[in-house]
């Protein structure tokens, strides 16, 4: 699926004439109104933060679950309530501001063009895309049409990532060479894909959820709800989930493009589920804040490597279960995940850190009073008064670095090359996994 496909796919989806880019604006005083597509776990927290900002009304909820949109909907009563997401903005194109996109990742970008064609702002859960080339076309959208975009990393906004990102960029630990960033988590499967499938539940409609994704039939444990993550399909694997939020803040903070090269090592692919352990290598070109290169290593699942000698913490302490260690030329910050204050490392030993310079206020811990932050900047830049931290520009490359990481999955111990201009690997046979074909659905 090439850029013109897709784009073009995802105007026909909308079968709406698109308004002028200029038609869209709010003064300070109007309210937002929101249609949110997605309702499950992430998609609940979504509007919950969303909709209590004072300026938003919720006038649409969508989700392809019918117990969960009841439960939701009972909640939001004077929202309309729709299995999907085409006929919701269809019918609704001029009773909606804002869409809010938190269905699996497989969604993402088709939920989010069709909005975006439509010229609505969009907030888009992480990662952006499940795939490279959906990533690119969102970002070109967006930028065409002037959009008011965020992707959904709410820790993006919260003290201790903002304290850390100035801390490395004021040069406490030199020029950055190396980082490491890990996980517990496994959004992996190493089984078989199931031989046989199961009845649909009633409430579900096993068609709309698999959206575009290739059709396969309906099997209890494995989708719905909660293990698409697993799955080659609809998830981008625990690199897509936590990696997003962990590499954001050493990402942002060096001020990183995309890879040179990707190297994953894992379990050979079995076509259906994603890898149960991987360590993937990243080397990135320099920027002002790094060495002539950077080399970035990534691991997750069980038993994640935690004993190299740049991951020990003085006094024998234990590393927390995930998080970042930038390791420069006069030390390491060490940023735990999440919560917990960047701590400054040299010669084997804490050293304090003087947070005035940096006049980020006082510290926070208290997760529920930084929680809605990151949302409400995306209400207020749509009202005008605000603008948005991770926007799709910032996003798509992001989440493109990711998903590189993702397909070098497929081939195991072998270093694949990326040419961000052309956007394609020097490997050929990689190059098939860039995009997808969409299903008609």
């Amino acid at each position: 699926m090439n850029k013109r496909d897709f784009l073009k796919n995802a105007a026909a989806l909308s079968s709406l004439a698109i308004l002028p880019t200029e038609s869209w604006s709010f003064s300070a005083d109007k309210r937002l109104r929101t249609a949110h597509i997605g309702l499950g776990g992430m998609g609940q927290a979504d509007l919950a933060s969303i909709s209590i900002h004072k300026n938003v009304d919720v006038v649409a909820l969508c989700d392809v679950d019918s117990k969960v949109l009841a439960e939701v909907s009972a909640k939001f009563p004077n929202a309309k309530t729709y299995k999907d997401y085409r006929l919701m903005l269809k019918e609704m194109s001029n009773e909606i501001d804002a869409v809010v996109v938190s269905t699996p990742d497989h969604t993402h970008a088709p939920a989010s063009m069709m909005a975006m064609e439509m010229n609505k702002p969009v907030y888009c859960q992480k990662p952006l895309t499940h795939y490279v080339k959906e990533a690119r076309a969102m970002d070109k959208i967006a930028k065409d049409k002037k959009l008011v975009t965020q992707m959904g990393i709410q820790v993006h906004s919260f003290y201790d990532y903002k304290l850390a990102t100035l801390l490395i960029q004021s040069g406490i630990v030199g020029k950055v060479h190396t980082v490491r960033a890990w996980s517990p988590k496994n959004w992996g499967y190493n089984g078989p894909a199931p031989a046989s499938g199961d009845p649909v539940p009633e409430n579900l409609d096993w068609n709309l959820w698999q959206g575009t994704s290739p059709e396969k039939p309906y099997k209890e444990g494995f989708y719905h709800p909660g293990n698409w993550r697993k799955l080659v399909d609809y998830g981008c694997a625990t690199l897509g989930d936590m990696g997003v939020h962990i590499f954001d803040t050493p990402y942002n903070a060096l001020q990183l493009d995309v890879p040179r090269t990707i190297t994953t090592n894992c379990r050979k692919p079995n076509g259906f589920g994603y890898p149960e352990k991987n360590m993937v290598t990243y080397e990135f070109p320099g920027t002002k804040y790094t060495a002539d290169t950077l080399k970035w290593v990534w691991y997750d699942g069980v038993g994640a490597d935690k004993q190299r000698e740049d991951l020990m913490l003085p006094d024998g302490e234990d590393l927390h279960d995930q998080g970042a260690m930038f390791i420069g030329e006069k030390g390491r910050l060490y940023l735990p995940h999440f919560q917990i204050f960047p701590k400054l490392i040299v010669d084997g030993a804490y050293k304090e850190i003087d947070v005035t310079p940096f006049k980020l206020g006082g510290p926070v811990r208290d997760y529920s009073s930084e929680s809605h932050k990151h949302y409400h900047e995306f209400v207020d830049a749509c009202l005008g008064k605000a603008t948005c931290s991770a926007p799709f520009s910032y996003a798509s490359r992001l989440t493109e670095t990711i998903l590189l990481g993702v397909i070098a999955g497929r081939f195991p111990n072998k270093t694949l090359h990326w040419d961000a201009k052309k956007a394609q690997f020097a490997e050929e046979e990689a190059n098939q996994y860039l995009g997808g074909v969409y299903r008609k659905f």
